[in-house]
């Protein structure tokens, strides 16, 4: 589903940790249960959160002052790794505690001289967004906090104007503008209640377009843009919570699923100084469309808005400027089955053009677009596609983005292209270094921290120069993490492929410490196999659980089926649409059989099936379309019946109930249950918000209608990860564990 559910999804990430042990031989120590589960083992050391100041000579970064107890903040050039401490932590103490401000992240004013301060935060269904705000002023030292009249913990989305005189703010669904000199405060919206939300979201909006922060400054500071949501008329969900009170509590929130009511959302702007709201006249019932992305172009009071059908097939970007409420279309994106909102805007040339990533080729490339929609000009070209826009170099007229070269779809690369050039793609990522490559690139593109790992190796960060790439210095090279993983004697990831037909599918395996080709072993395949994310990469991902299992005598794969997001085009991108859950069974079925033929120590008689969330939902359909060839699952937090879930999801891939009821009986596992042969374990946390309780019940019912057998597991008033509350993460373990070794004999044979 979202980026959060890719990583709800893969066991692989599931159980990581930071922690490096003195080197030493473990290769005839048993890794235990408790280890791979609750230690801290095999995870790795990153660079930290590189904020680089508007000068792009430097970053900025929080340190442990171990004098004061509290944090400074301190600046690293990039050239030669000066430190220089710009905010001592003496300057972030609490006057009325005389304590340390705590600083959960902070950020700069435009011109450097303030800073934004965030902590005592709060979780809104899946990040902690609401909390207390401090403003430091670095040149005096005045330290003072936000919102005071209010309760703590209750604002959100805190930014500087364009000058840093005044800090706008969203509480209790309501925007409100603080004066830094005077305290003043001035409420800008008054009907902020459960039903009219005010510069922020509803659930969906926020589960499946990312949307949190609400609102946004205009370039002079006189007016604030922001969304409105009118949830009336959305269905709404309750979850029951049984656990913490002698009575039940109901939680009710407005959750619409597929072919049901959205709220209606608007966007409109208002002055800082009060008064009334003009409200943007975008054609289409608000309700049927969805307005995912709205910001200013840089310097100007125009906003530009991007508004996508209910379908989410097309995607129309529209101007206004504040002063009127008429937009105008310049641009508009379509395609046969989705587009996605477009995150990657940067303006260029005096905010002539901007930049667009689309499919309209078969690939997706990087577009200008004149800010008159006329010129819809090609950056990159060839058969493959860009996965995002890292930098610009407005200088030398560059754009630096990263893609894979055809045919390596486990890796990603940075490149490079001209602005207004034709088309060449120059390779920037070194030779010599196959696998992923990341990079936080400085406002100036003169200076980067690079990061690469591949399976074998993990992250190794270092300062570059750009263009040239040259390493500056070294930041982590994690080669104590290798060395210790190494003493184990573990088997790495190896990389497979089968050739289902139309396509090679790209997989990995990891074997038993003590694997014997001679012998035949149980297979656990760890799937996703939904759009919205991709489990086979090159990267450093030494899972201790993955491990735990395969050393318990089971062969652990994973396998990208067509429809997930890997950039291998839009033929495969979109070749499951309106077929979830057909599609994607059958290439992970043929997938298997195929891996069977060519490795002969697969036991086809014993294969199992497991993933969360839409991994979940896969292994159902698995155990249920292909039951002589799975003989047992553990699906996890899992959606058993398509129109269970939400309107923008769902819809985007798959349209509504109504206009596919086949494919969406089709792929939902609740039409296959009484298929079912195998062992089947069910897991589900029943204060899920995200993939309801509702859908592990429903599934329970049909099991029973036809007397099926399954255990169940489920996890009172935890969430879509099913982490919360004391034990829960290792009980989970132990409970799959168990099954495991009871319903699927491990050990070579």
């Amino acid at each position: 589903m979202n980026k959060l559910k890719i990583l709800l999804t893969l066991s692989v990430a599931a159980i990581c940790f930071v922690w490096s042990a003195n080197a030493q031989d473990n290769r005839n120590k048993t890794l235990t249960i408790e280890e791979a589960v609750g230690g801290r083992m095999f995870s790795t050391r990153g660079a930290g959160a590189v904020s680089w100041l508007r000068d792009g000579e430097g970053y900025s970064r929080l340190e442990q002052n171990d004098a004061t107890g509290g944090m400074d903040i301190v600046r690293y050039e990039a050239a030669d790794n000066k430190r220089s401490v710009i905010v001592p932590s003496e300057k972030l103490m609490n006057q009325a505690t005389g304590k340390p401000v705590e600083i959960s992240s902070f950020t700069w004013s435009a011109d450097n001289n303030k800073i934004l301060i965030f902590n005592n935060t709060k979780r809104v269904w899946r990040y902690n967004t609401k909390g207390d705000y401090w403003v430091l002023d670095v040149r005096s030292g005045k330290l003072q906090q936000l919102n005071k009249g209010m309760e703590p913990s209750v604002t959100m989305f805190a930014k500087f104007n364009p000058e840093a005189t005044k800090v706008a703010y969203v509480a209790k669904n309501n925007i409100y503008v603080e004066d830094l000199a005077s305290g003043a405060v001035t409420q800008l919206t008054t009907d902020g209640n459960d039903r009219f939300v005010n510069g922020t979201f509803d659930w969906v909006y926020e589960e499946e377009f990312d949307c949190r922060d609400g609102f946004r400054w205009s370039s002079d500071g006189r007016y604030i843009a922001y969304w409105h949501s009118d949830t009336e008329g959305t269905g709404v969900f309750y979850m029951i919570n049984n656990v913490d009170s002698i009575y039940s509590q109901i939680i009710p929130f407005p959750y619409p699923k597929s072919g049901t009511t959205n709220s209606a959302v608007k966007v409109g702007y208002i002055p800082v100084e009060g008064g009334a709201t003009t409200w943007i006249e975008i054609p289409g019932d608000p309700r049927n469309n969805y307005i995912p992305r709205m910001e200013f172009i840089p310097g100007t009071n125009e906003l530009f808005i991007q508004q996508m059908n209910r379908h989410q097939s097309v995607n129309k970007v529209w101007t206004v400027a504040c002063g009127e409420k008429t937009p105008v279309n310049i641009f508009t994106d379509t395609d046969e089955a989705w587009t996605d909102p477009n995150n990657d805007i940067r303006w260029f040339r005096d905010n002539r053009y901007f930049t667009w990533l689309s499919d309209r080729d078969g690939y997706k490339h990087v577009y200008l677009v004149s800010r008159d929609g006329k010129e819809i000009i090609p950056v990159t070209k060839g058969n493959l596609d860009i996965v995002s826009i890292a930098g610009i170099d407005v200088k030398n007229s560059l754009v630096y983005y990263i893609t894979t070269p055809e045919g390596k779809y486990t890796q990603r690369y940075l490149y490079r292209s001209e602005f207004f050039g034709d088309g060449k793609m120059e390779r920037v990522s070194p030779a010599g270094q196959e696998g992923t490559h990341s990079y936080n690139i400085s406002p100036t593109a003169k200076w980067a921290v690079h990061t690469f790992n591949n399976t074998h190796t993990p992250p190794l960060s270092a300062m570059i120069s750009l263009p040239d790439h040259k390493p500056v210095r070294t930041i982590v090279d994690n080669s104590d993490v290798k060395k210790d993983f190494d003493s184990w004697g573990f088997n790495y990831k190896e990389f497979v492929k089968a050739d289902v037909g139309d396509y090679i599918l790209d997989g990995w395996m990891v074997k038993p410490r003590d694997f014997d080709p001679n012998k035949k072993y149980p297979v656990i395949l760890d799937i996703y196999g939904e759009p919205a994310g991709s489990t086979v990469s090159d990267t450093w991902q030494p899972s201790t659980w993955h491990q735990y299992l395969a050393n318990q005598g089971y062969i652990i794969m994973s396998v990208d089926n067509r429809g997930q997001r890997v950039p291998r085009g839009r033929a495969w991108r979109k070749s499951l649409y309106q077929q979830i859950g057909v599609v994607t069974t059958d290439d992970q079925a043929k997938a298997i059989v195929e891996l069977g033929k060519q490795y002969s120590f697969i036991d086809m008689e014993r294969i199992g099936v497991t993933g969360w969330s839409g991994g979940g939902s896969m292994t159902l359909n698995c155990m249920f379309r292909y039951p002589d060839i799975y003989k047992t699952g553990v699906a996890v937090a899992f959606v058993s019946h398509q129109k269970l879930y939400n309107t923008i999801y769902q819809e985007r891939y798959m349209r509504t109930p109504a206009e596919n009821p086949e494919g969406y009986a089709n792929g939902s596992p609740l039409t296959h249950a009484a298929n079912l042969k195998g062992n089947l374990l069910l897991m589900h946390g029943t204060g899920d918000d995200n993939v309801h309780y509702q859908s592990c019940e429903m599934l329970i019912n049909e099991l029973v209608k036809n007397q099926k057998m399954f255990q169940l597991m489920s996890y009172p008033m935890r969430s879509h990860g099913i982490s919360e509350r004391e034990g829960t993460t290792m009980h989970l373990r132990r409970v799959m564990d168990k099954f495991w070794r009871e319903n699927l004999p491990a050990g070579g044979k």
